[in-house]
């Protein structure tokens, strides 16, 4: 067999793995130790993340022809790729989180919905609540003026029935 032919189900592997999918990120893991990386893998895993290690070469060739090709240019070093199908800020988010305790990770470079994103479109993508964050900011909200007028009512209901009892 051929060595083309070995690496083929690797590229295959890559391609099935961002396909579809809405933010991949690179990252620069050189200097992790295996403890902060397990700690890091665990987290990522528990949010729905896959975070894995692959040749430079093999990630261009799965790269080509996708909007991921835009992070070719970034292939050098140590890198691995976190994939989200499902959470487009997941990613950015616990890396970011790990590169602040972690100084040896870096954030490289992302595609988040088939855009482009360096460093710092990545760092700011981090700052991005949660979906689940931004529908409890949203509905507790949209719930605060119907208790502050259930309150209210309330008081108003309180104080008239304090009222009646004193003019008998």
């Amino acid at each position: 067999m051929a060595k083309v032919e070995l690496k083929q189900p690797i590229v295959d592997e890559i391609a099935n793995a961002v396909q579809d999918a809405q933010c991949v990120v690179l990252v620069n893991y050189s200097g992790l130790t295996v403890e902060q990386d397990t700690i890091m893998r665990k987290e990522l895993r528990e949010s729905g993340v896959a975070y894995k290690v692959y040749k430079n070469t093999m990630m261009r060739r799965a790269f080509e022809g996708t909007p991921f090709a835009s992070l070719d240019d970034h292939l050098h070093g140590t890198n691995a790729i976190a994939v989200s199908k499902t959470d487009a800020t997941a990613p950015a988010r616990i890396l970011a989180k790990y590169a602040k305790q972690f100084p040896k990770l870096e954030l490289v470079a992302g595609v988040v919905e088939g855009k482009y994103n360096d460093q710092a479109g990545v760092q700011a993508l981090s700052q991005v609540p949660s979906r689940e964050e931004l529908l409890a900011k949203l509905f507790g909200s949209m719930q605060a003026p119907i208790a502050n007028f259930a309150r209210v009512i309330k008081q108003i209901a309180e104080k008239d029935g304090e009222a009646a009892p004193a003019a008998e």
